[in-house]
């Protein structure tokens, strides 16, 4: 029998938050069309991943992968930064 891996989720966002150990907020931005007036709007939402190794840092844009739970709220990890903050 062969191991399938399922498409785990990759969402690329700014980090908003550091102040935990091996923890950062991750803020996702995305556009969505009002469905009367047909504008389009950003909305975000907040996500706390695992950052092994504590080197991200508030502003950096990473990008982060769906895991399995790490704890109460954490359900990715950092998997590349893709820009560092000045």
């Amino acid at each position: 029998m062969e191991n399938i891996q399922k498409n785990k989720r990759e969402l690329l966002g700014l980090i908003v938050s550091d102040k935990m150990d091996k923890s950062v907020v991750v803020q996702i931005e995305r556009y969505v069309q009002h469905k009367v007036y047909k504008k389009f709007m950003k909305r975000y939402k907040k996500y706390h991943a695992h950052d092994e190794k504590n080197e991200c840092r508030i502003g950096d844009t990473v990008k982060i992968i769906e895991t399995r739970p790490l704890s109460k709220l954490k359900r990715f990890r950092v998997s590349e930064i893709v820009k560092k903050a000045v």
